[in-house]
C-alpha cells in the first residue's frame, strides 16, 4: 500500500560550477501524503527553488532517492516521468506563465492536450475549472485584459486542468496586494477542503504557512517540519 504521494530519501543536490561545488540540499528526506496541504517555507538561498523541482520530479538528486507513488523515479524513463508527472502534478508559478496570445479557456484547457483529452471535454472541464474559481466573465479574455489576480486564478484552474493529485504553488502571491494574495489563498484552501486535493506551497512570507497543516522550513539546504493546525492567515494591511 502507498501512503505518500511523493517521498524523498536523503536526498542531496550538487551543483558544480567550474571546479566548485555548490550544495543546494543537504540530506533530505520528506514525504507528502494524499491529503495534505504543505507550506514549503525558507529565505533566498535557502533551496526552496531546488527542493520545489525535486518534490515536482522536475530535477533528479545527486544522491539519494524521489518516489512518485511508491516508484523509484531513478528506474523511470524520461516519457514515463513526463507521462506520470503530468497526470499526478499540476503547477502554480509566481509569474503565471500564461501564454499571452491565448485566452483564459485556452490556457486552462493547454495541458490537456499533452494527456490527449478530446477537446470538447477539454473546454467543457477548463470552463467548469474557471467558473470554481470566480472567472465566467473572463474566459474570452487574453492575459494582458486581466489583472494580476485573475492571471493567477487562470494559472490556477490550468493547474487543476488534468485533476492531478498534488498541486505546487511557488510563491503563488510574490507579484499580488495583500488582499488579492488572501483570496488566492482560499481559492487553493477550497481545492483542499472540498476537493481533498494535496497542496504544496513554496513561499517566504510566514503569512502563507497560517493556511497549512504543515510546515517544512528550509535552511541552507536542510529541513525542519512542524505539524500546525491550520487556521486562517492574518495579513498584512
Amino acid at each position: 500500500m502507498v501512503n505518500s504521494l511523493i517521498k524523498l530519501e536523503n536526498v542531496w543536490k550538487v551543483y558544480k560550477l567550474g571546479k566548485v561545488e555548490v550544495v543546494a540540499l543537504r540530506g533530505i528526506s520528506l514525504e507528502i501524503a494524499p491529503g495534505d496541504f504543505v507550506t514549503l517555507i525558507g529565505p533566498s538561498g535557502s533551496g526552496k527553488s531546488t527542493l520545489l523541482n525535486m518534490i515536482g520530479l522536475l530535477d533528479a538528486p545527486t544522491r539519494g532517492k524521489v518516489f512518485i507513488k511508491g516508484k523509484d523515479t531513478a528506474t523511470l524513463s524520461e516519457d514515463e516521468l513526463s507521462h506520470l508527472r503530468g497526470k499526478t502534478i499540476g503547477f502554480v508559478f509566481q509569474e503565471f506563465n500564461l501564454l499571452p496570445h491565448l485566452t483564459a479557456l485556452e490556457n486552462v484547457a493547454l495541458p490537456m492536450i499533452f494527456q490527449e483529452i478530446p477537446e470538447e471535454t477539454r473546454r467543457e472541464r477548463a470552463r467548469n475549472l474557471l467558473i470554481s474559481v470566480g472567472l465566467e466573465d473572463r474566459i474570452s479574455h487574453q492575459p494582458a485584459e486581466l489583472s494580476g489576480g485573475e492571471r493567477q486564478r487562470v494559472a490556477i484552474a490550468r493547474a487543476f486542468a488534468n485533476n492531478p493529485e498534488l498541486v505546487i504553488a511557488d510563491e503563488p502571491t510574490g507579484n499580488l496586494d495583500s488582499e488579492t494574495g488572501k483570496k488566492i489563498m482560499e481559492i487553493l484552501t477550497n481545492f483542499h477542503q472540498k476537493e481533498g486535493k494535496t497542496i504544496a506551497v513554496v513561499t517566504h512570507d510566514p503569512h502563507i504557512a497560517a493556511y497549512s497543516k504543515k510546515t517544512v522550513n528550509i535552511v541552507d539546504g536542510q529541513t525542519s517540519i512542524n505539524q500546525v493546525k491550520a487556521k486562517k492567515a492574518l495579513w498584512s494591511k
